[in-house]
């Protein structure tokens, strides 16, 4: 846990504090970015290097390890010579296999070989203790596999880390994967997962109903203030409140330890409540369009109704209830409906 950026020698180590308070000292890995890979060049890019300083200082202070996002070899080099312990790949770094690769290459030479120094009694920099790699923007289960593997290529331990795509879970990705890979640790990130920390609470059970690992979250001393992801964040004691909240609910209940039977379960039920959500959102958007159609039909003297384009629609559906396999009296019923709805739109 830590904030998504580290901002300042004072934030770090606030946040630190809080931690410590809320969680203890051995049972969080403390995080932060010190290079933030932002859509837009007038946002915060992270304080660099200096950032790395403030962690070493929370390692040293609090005695937990620390961990930093990392998207090129120099990044990595920086961050082992600062003593970060562990490394994580984001997700816009995670969709670009050539440079997942330079990164595991740059890793691999502290792993394997010993740091070429000028000085005889310079010390090398010890490889991470382990490596984290969040799953790519694009919800690209092989990719995500693949970039595992050239990961485990260094001989250093790796965690797999499901922060879903575009605010939306990818349930099914994250399912192929932790099907595929079993042997590799997965965690979940609830705070890019829903980019709401109102939200986050709502996606914690998951953790224990789908069998994961841990989570990584991103709290703040001061949300509020924060210079990225700011809504996304939480404080060390409400996020902590809210796992004590999930903790009791599955670890005093009768569901202490669901059976692999039932977590696979959990996990093909996860997947369709996130296509009942999307198809629900669809539908939605669709009564929008219809509403929008309809202000037209009136501004132009166009009749609601349109029986050709409704017969021709129909028809069209005939054929591609075949394609998909569903039967057309079912997907007739259902166009029946929306289209009733439609029409109610443009009233």
């Amino acid at each position: 846990m830590g904030p998504c950026s580290a901002e300042s020698r004072e934030q770090v180590l606030d946040t630190a504090r809080q931690l410590k308070e809320a969680c203890g000292v051995s049972s969080f890995i403390f995080r932060a970015g010190v290079w933030k890979p932002r859509t837009r060049p007038s946002s915060f890019q992270g304080a660099g290097e200096e950032g790395l300083q403030w962690l070493a200082e929370v390692k040293r202070t609090y005695g937990v390890a620390i961990a930093t996002e990392v998207a090129t070899p120099e990044h990595v080099t920086a961050a082992l010579k600062a003593g970060v312990d562990y490394l994580w790949i984001g997700a816009r770094t995670s969709a670009n296999p050539l440079a997942v690769q330079t990164i595991a290459e740059a890793i691999d030479r502290f792993a394997v070989r010993p740091l070429h120094c000028k000085t005889a009694n310079a010390v090398r920099p010890a490889a991470p203790v382990g490596l984290l790699i969040k799953n790519p923007v694009n919800a690209d289960a092989g990719l995500w596999i693949g970039n595992i593997e050239r990961l485990e290529k260094t001989g250093v331990p790796v965690m797999a880390v499901h922060r879903g795509c575009g605010h939306k879970p990818c349930w099914s990705m994250a399912h192929i994967v932790r099907t595929a890979r079993p042997d590799i640790p997965m965690l979940l990130d609830p705070s890019h997962m829903s980019g709401d920390a109102a939200k986050v609470p709502e996606l914690l059970p998951k953790v224990v109903e789908l069998g994961l690992d841990g989570v990584m979250a991103e709290v703040h001393c001061n949300p509020s203030q924060a210079l990225s992801d700011a809504a996304q964040q939480m404080t060390p004691r409400e996020f902590r409140d809210s796992l004590d909240s999930i903790l009791s609910r599955f670890c005093l209940a009768s569901l202490i330890c669901p059976s692999n039977e039932s977590k696979e379960l959990e996990w093909l039920r996860a997947e369709i409540d996130e296509l009942d959500d999307t198809l629900w959102e669809t539908i939605a958007s669709r009564m929008d369009v219809s509403r929008r159609i309809g202000i037209w039909k009136k501004a132009n003297g166009v009749a609601a109704l349109q029986p050709e384009r409704y017969k021709a629609i129909s028809e069209k559906l005939k054929v591609k209830s075949e394609k998909l396999g569903l039967p057309s009296e079912f997907i007739e019923r259902i166009w029946d409906l929306i289209h009733e709805q439609s029409l109610k739109q443009q009233e």
